[in-house]
């Protein structure tokens, strides 16, 4: 596959560089520890939010800093974690007299890694909270996690701690904030073709002309099953019905549907694929008061989707309303 690659080991790097040179002065980049983060960060009057993930996943989760999401991202290579000095020199950096929340994706190594940053920081003592995201219900468990994996559902936590901070929340009120978000989220996703890491240059995993991959992880992870490919309407049948049965959600709930591409697919492709989950969840008698078309978490240039659904209460959708400025902006 042809790629827009010059040394694949810099490939992080000048990704960054070219965000941080893209946000007009608005954040700020540290190449010793893959850093990208608000250049008006730390502030003594609100929690500094951090999350750092493998890249790869863009926008997830660099392109997530700015006002009322992140304040700042440390990731790793290409699907690999951040080392543990990274999340360390981050907490660091962005130290607030409130505190700071660390959003970590459920893999292993993320895990590792901010157990051991969180570690070294308090014991400079540094108050430290965490938030968990384990939204997909593909698997219960594999060789990449340490249960449910975080996927396209990790947005909404980001979105509802980025704008209780905004308005000032206390850490423990924002750790017991993101694990309900959490909760009453759930994510499945779907590939029609694998990707090929810079590093690797061939793809993680073959599919068939014919083939799907139903439940796929962002770094490739087997899923549920893989099976000939149906009718978008059948399969997205699949991806909702697992969603949803699974929290489960209930006749008459409001929520916020979110289809997100994995980086290879169409955005007219996504809105055909809202429009049935749009429909098949009215049907399933829920309420659709929030969408979300567009990519939020992909993997490199892997074709397919996911589709995330959250069970909506009045201060979500608050707080999902309030005004957020990141560097994925469209215009």
């Amino acid at each position: 596959m042809k790629k827009f690659v010059n040394d694949p080991r810099q490939f992080v790097p000048e990704m960054l560089t070219g965000i941080q040179l893209a946000s007009d002065g608005a954040l700020k980049y540290e190449p010793k520890y893959n850093l990208l983060y608000r250049a008006d960060m730390p502030r003594d009057d609100k929690v500094s939010i951090i999350q750092g993930s493998g890249s790869g996943h863009e926008p997830a989760h660099v392109m997530a800093v700015g006002p009322g999401m992140l304040d700042a991202a440390c990731p790793g290579d290409v699907f690999a974690a951040p080392p543990s000095d990274y999340v360390y020199e981050t907490s660091k950096l962005l130290a607030s007299d409130k505190g700071i929340l660390h959003i970590i994706n459920n893999y292993t190594g993320d895990r590792l890694a901010f157990d051991m940053g969180r570690e070294l920081a308090e014991a400079e003592g540094l108050k430290i909270g965490t938030v968990i995201v384990d939204d997909d219900v593909a698997v219960k468990d594999s060789t990449y996690t340490v249960g449910r994996r975080g996927v396209a559902g990790n947005f909404f936590v980001i979105k509802a701690l980025g704008a209780a901070s905004a308005d000032g929340a206390e850490l423990d009120d924002l750790v017991a904030l993101g694990n309900r978000v959490n909760s009453v989220t759930r994510s499945m996703g779907m590939a029609l073709t694998s990707c090929i890491p810079p590093a690797k240059g061939s793809p993680l995993f073959e599919l068939g002309d014919d083939e799907v991959e139903m439940g796929v992880g962002i770094h490739g992870e087997p899923g549920r099953r893989r099976e000939k490919i149906r009718s978008a309407d059948e399969m997205i049948d699949d991806l909702l019905e697992a969603v949803v049965t699974d929290l489960p959600y209930s006749s008459g709930d409001e929520v916020a549907v979110m289809v997100n591409g994995l980086g290879g697919t169409p955005i007219t492709k996504l809105y055909v694929i809202y429009a049935k989950a749009h429909e098949l969840a009215e049907k399933a008698g829920l309420k659709v008061v929030r969408n979300y078309v567009g990519e939020y978490c992909t993997s490199l240039e892997m074709a397919g989707c996911s589709l995330t659904l959250i069970k909506l209460d009045d201060e979500l959708k608050e707080l999902f309303a309030a005004p957020a400025e990141i560097a994925a902006r469209i215009f």
